[in-house]
């Protein structure tokens, strides 16, 4: 097991092993952070235990693409269809996508933040082979950010003499007050 928890230590041990061959699994399967592997078109081709532990689900190979999670939402809690996520847009680009996060819904409707780590894999020719995406789990610092966004529309609400205004701004809060309580439970 790795000592360092740094995503970019994880990610490039994923990356040796990927390279190494065959053998990748059982490294890949030893990593505290979810993992998972597609084909050049997107389909999963393989993950390890904690990619089913995030995602509170088993991925169906054949079945999923660009992604392990059941449902994807934005930061702002809008639907983000899979060939849309980070992963489709690295394999899609043949660019790593970094910075990005997103909140993937469980079948059984809890829900968890990750920031993604897609990055696409190429063969000695330098052709698309398929990619490799890392999931860190950022609920709780998520939950937080989330929390002050409500803070702040409330207090904007309550600053405002514009009735109407206020309501939105309080139902805004009240979203975020939702997404940040569902992160925490996760």
């Amino acid at each position: 097991m790795l000592d360092s928890s740094r995503p970019e230590d994880l990610l490039d041990t994923a990356l040796t092993a990927l390279r190494g061959g065959d053998g990748f699994a059982a490294v890949l399967d030893q990593l505290p952070v979810p993992i998972y592997t597609t084909d050049a078109q997107g389909q999963v081709t393989y993950w390890n235990r904690a990619c089913v532990d995030v995602a509170g689900r088993e991925p169906e190979l054949g079945k999923d693409r660009w992604c392990v999670t059941w449902r994807l939402y934005t930061m702002d809690g809008e639907f983000l269809p899979h060939d849309q996520c980070p992963m489709a847009m690295a394999i899609k680009t043949r660019q790593p996508i970094r910075q990005k996060v997103g909140i993937a819904m469980r079948p059984d409707g809890s829900r968890v933040a990750l920031r993604p780590y897609p990055t696409p894999l190429f063969n000695a020719e330098g052709n698309l082979t398929g990619a490799v995406n890392m999931l860190v789990d950022i609920s709780v610092e998520q939950a937080s950010a989330l929390k002050d966004q409500a803070r702040r529309r409330r207090r904007l609400a309550n600053a405002t003499t514009d009735r109407e205004a206020g309501e939105i701004l309080r139902s805004m809060a009240g979203g975020y007050e939702a997404t940040a309580a569902a992160l925490h439970a996760a």
